[in-house]
This record gives C-alpha cells, sequence and structure tokens, in this order.
C-alpha cells in the first residue's frame, strides 16, 4: 500500500530540487468560482480571448478536463531575475520615457518550457515511486483556473489584482499543475491579506481594475500588448506609456512584493537586454532579427507585426516628454511605408503625437 501522506512530503522535497519554490496539494471542487466567472464572461470582459469560453464547465470541472482526475498538485516558481537591483521596484517604476518597458516575467526563456519540462519531472518521480498513474501537466496552456486551484491549496491568497499573492514572495512567479488520479492528502487554504489596500486598482494606468478582484482585460495593457490581435483602440494608447510586451504595475506598487523572491534557475536572467533597451533599438529589428533573438522567449509569440504596433505607440508616448526627438522621428519614419497596415496605422498616430506636441 502506497503511504500518500510521505508521498506528498517526498513531492514537495522534490519540487524545491527542481526549482519551485512551494508545492501544495487540493481537490478538484472549484464549484464556488463558477457563478463569477460565468458572470466575467457574459460582461465580455475576457475580450477576444475567445478560448476564456470555448471550454463550459471544463474549466472548474478538472475532474472532466482529465477524467479520473481527483486531486492538483498545484507549484509555484519564482522568476525574479538574480540580477535585479535590491531596490528592483523602484527602478522598474522610474524607466526613463525612451526605455522599452517589457514585463520582468518575459525578458527571459519563455516560462511554459521551463514549467511543463520540470512539472514532468516532477510527474516521473512520483511514478518511479508508485508505478503508473493517470496525470497531465499543465503551464497556462489549458481550460485550469490556475490561480483558484492555487489559492485553494494554500500557496498564497487571490489579491485585488487577481493575481495570486503570497506573504513571502509576493506574485512575481509562475503557476503550474499536475492533475492526478491518486488520493494525496490535501493541504490547507490561507486567509486573504490584502486588507484595506486598494494600490493595484488605484495605480492600474488603464483602470482595467474596475473593483477588487474584478478585471476588465479589454483595458488590461498586458492584454493590449500581447493578447489583441487587430489595432489598439484609440482611447487607451496614450495610457499605455512605453510598455511595449505586458505590464508589471499592479505588481510594482503591491507592498507584498517588497517580498519578492529572485528566482533559484537561471531560465529567467534577462536576455538580450531587454531590461535596459531603447524602443529606438527594438523597432529597428527586421522579422529576422526579432525571430533570431527572441527565439525561446514568450514575446515571439505575439509576431513582428504586433512588435512593431506596441512600440510604435510608446514611440508616439514618448511625445509628452521628448517631443519631435529627431531619433525617434527618424525610427518612425523609417517604417511609415511597411508593408502591413496595421503597423502603418500605428505609426501615423505616433508621429502625429509628435507633431501635437
Amino acid at each position: 500500500m502506497t503511504d500518500f501522506v510521505q508521498l506528498a512530503q517526498e513531492l514537495k522535497l522534490k519540487g524545491n530540487e527542481l526549482g519551485f519554490a512551494d508545492l501544495r496539494i487540493t481537490d478538484v471542487d472549484l464549484a464556488h468560482v463558477e457563478p463569477g466567472f460565468q458572470a466575467w464572461l457574459e460582461a465580455g470582459y475576457h475580450g477576444e480571448m475567445a478560448y476564456m469560453a470555448a471550454h463550459g464547465s471544463k474549466r472548474w470541472r478538472p475532474d472532466e478536463l482529465v477524467p479520473g482526475t481527483i486531486r492538483v498538485i498545484s507549484a509555484r516558481m519564482n522568476y525574479l531575475p538574480g540580477s535585479a537591483d535590491a531596490d528592483w521596484r523602484s527602478a522598474e517604476q522610474n524607466r526613463a520615457a525612451d526605455a522599452a518597458v517589457i514585463s520582468v516575467y518575459a525578458r527571459g526563456r519563455d516560462y511554459h518550457k521551463v514549467l511543463r519540462a520540470k512539472l514532468q519531472l516532477l510527474a516521473e518521480y512520483i511514478q518511479e515511486r508508485i508505478g503508473e498513474f493517470g496525470y497531465r501537466v499543465f503551464t497556462d496552456s489549458a481550460p485550469v483556473m490556475e490561480v483558484a486551484l492555487a489559492e485553494k491549496s494554500g500557496l498564497g491568497w487571490k489579491g485585488k489584482h487577481t493575481l495570486l499573492l503570497n506573504r513571502d514572495a509576493g506574485s512575481m512567479f509562475f503557476l503550474g499543475e499536475i492533475l492526478v488520479d491518486i488520493p494525496l492528502p490535501i493541504d490547507a487554504p490561507i486567509s486573504n491579506h490584502c486588507g484595506q489596500c486598494s494600490a493595484c486598482i488605484q495605480v492600474c494606468p488603464t483602470q482595467a481594475i474596475l473593483a477588487p478582484y474584478q478585471l476588465d482585460a479589454r483595458r488590461c495593457i498586458s492584454y493590449l500588448t500581447i493578447e489583441l490581435q487587430g489595432a489598439i483602440p484609440l482611447e487607451l494608447r496614450s495610457l499605455i506609456g512605453n510598455r511595449v510586451y505586458g505590464c508589471d504595475d499592479c505588481q510594482l506598487f503591491c507592498p507584498w512584493n517588497k517580498f519578492a523572491q529572485r528566482a533559484s534557475l537561471n531560465d529567467f536572467e534577462v536576455r538580450n537586454g531587454l531590461d535596459n533597451a531603447s524602443m529606438i533599438s527594438l523597432f529597428a529589428w527586421t522579422e529576422a532579427e526579432f525571430m533570431r533573438k527572441l527565439e525561446g522567449s514568450p514575446i515571439r509569440r505575439i509576431g513582428h507585426e504586433r512588435w512593431l504596433r506596441n512600440l510604435a505607440v510608446g514611440l508616439g508616448n514618448a511625445a509628452t516628454s521628448l517631443p519631435a526627438d529627431p531619433d525617434i522621428l527618424r525610427a518612425l519614419h523609417s517604417r511609415k511605408d511597411h508593408p502591413s497596415e496595421l503597423v502603418r496605422e500605428h505609426v501615423e498616430w505616433a508621429l502625429q503625437q509628435h507633431e501635437m506636441n
């Protein structure tokens, strides 16, 4: 007979060896989140992310997604680069107007690949211990309610910005899961520690956090620069500033992130100088350079066209502090006749911002 209590303890130790900061276990009952999620979809807050509504009840019923599932192993992995400054939040909050601001998580290797490989090794470890069993590994790649499962497992609590928070590590970590058909002991959830704080709501550049725990993705800069396929709405462009891939503001101003932990793996160290690159230099990348330099990066998924779209908006917004800067104008004019209508339209908008300033 397998001692599942002992196995769970060994799993947590093995998880630490593989680079996970913490690992907890929960059951598959997410009935409490279904009404809120359905209301969020009905309000249209998911925007173009049709996949959020595509799988019906499988999203909140893991045992329908993977029949036979009775437990979920939820794990988190820190991603703040080891090279980050001691006062990294202040440094991120005070970037130069011509700097390309890229979310911290996206400056290194694609987390999907890293976490999936580590979770697979953890599953194989279980198999070595008990023999064949049913499982599937997930990392932000299927209809799995990662935050809800992580919260229920005790990895942290859902913050008002809808991300998971942990008292010892803030929110600068990735989540991943293994759905299993073995009766591992369940961990207890922890209490919410956001209190009366509303820093994330107040600081959001586009007011995408409509109320505590309620996010309109259509206004979120991460959605606009990553998920949105077409033109960025005119009324939101000036609010994006120089954020060209994602946005970390709700995390940077969260008090709990003063406890953010450095990554234990070097996969998340900065590549291509993306923590200190100018928008002009990145805007000059050809498509071939974009594909080559960002090989293995999560940024590659948006493609060169949307990369230029985002940078054009950032270069246009630089007009407020660097009006008619000759280098910026030269860069924008170099893409004025780009084959893509999407790029041309955003470049034209950017040039207009400099003309008005």
